[in-house]
């Protein structure tokens, strides 16, 4: 919904008013103006896991939006589980290394996955053309993005309704996801297998780069692979837990992956 259809619509509803004070006025415009504006952003919203999205600004990805992950390809995965598993088709471009067995464990559906390994020096020309049919691209820049082509792709993003994903930094992003702290689990008393990975994923907002949300995810979890596809849900904290690891906060939800 668009300024105009705004402004049509609060036109069209101006009669319903007749009979109230200035203020009354006022105050019932605002509020439709807002219950309109959330409709909106409802509807932009994507489908996302829900650890994610209580991370994420408006909770949820919008369509229309870039966000950067920075230095975590498994991030990038769960990211695009949410969308992918609804039904989307989703591109990669410039990720050579994006690994597709690790990709259907988190339930990305590779029949609906695009991947351009190699686009070289052409990968903001590809894209942008995958912009233009794809709800949800993942790009890995080659070198620095200048905020000029930021622009033209957010306002093709904003027109085609599709959402970016860069790994790596990218200029006016909805918001930046990094992985700082992991670790690993599944070795014991020198046997086993590492089978899944604590980590705090921190999220700084675009338009406030003062403002972090953090939280603990398995990433991958237990079941990553070519398992069935994990899905990362909040969990209480027994009475009298101690934190995953020396260094981590109690304050912080604890979240695992269950099947």
């Amino acid at each position: 919904m668009n300024t105009v259809s705004v402004a049509i619509d609060i036109v069209e509803h101006m009669f319903e008013y007749e009979g109230m004070t200035g203020s009354e006025r006022v105050q019932a415009l605002q509020a439709r103006i807002t219950q309109m504006q959330r409709r909106t952003l409802d509807e932009r919203a994507l489908p996302t896991l829900p650890p994610l999205a209580e991370l994420l600004p408006g909770g949820a990805m919008r369509a229309g939006s870039a966000y950067s992950v920075i230095e975590s390809h498994a991030l990038v995965m769960a990211m695009l589980a949410g969308p992918s598993e609804a039904g989307s088709w989703c591109g990669v471009v410039g990720v050579p290394d994006f690994g597709v067995e690790a990709a259907a464990g988190f339930g990305i559906d590779l029949q609906r996955l695009v991947l351009v390994p190699n686009p070289g020096d052409q990968w903001l020309t590809v894209t942008a053309a995958l912009v233009d049919v794809l709800p949800v691209v993942v790009t890995q820049p080659r070198g620095r993005v200048n905020e000029a082509d930021a622009a033209r792709l957010a306002a093709r993003l904003r027109q085609r309704g599709a959402t970016l994903i860069a790994v790596g930094p990218w200029p006016q992003s909805e918001a930046r996801l990094s992985v700082e702290t992991g670790s690993w689990s599944g070795i014991g008393a020198g046997f086993g297998r590492l089978r899944q990975r604590s980590v705090t994923v921190t999220v700084a907002s675009g338009a406030d780069t003062g403002r972090r949300r953090r939280g603990r995810l398995w990433l991958p979890g237990g079941n990553a692979g070519l398992e069935a596809a994990p899905r990362l849900v909040a969990v209480d904290r027994p009475e009298g837990a101690l934190p995953w690891d020396a260094s981590g906060s109690t304050d912080e939800p604890l979240l695992r992956t269950v099947v």
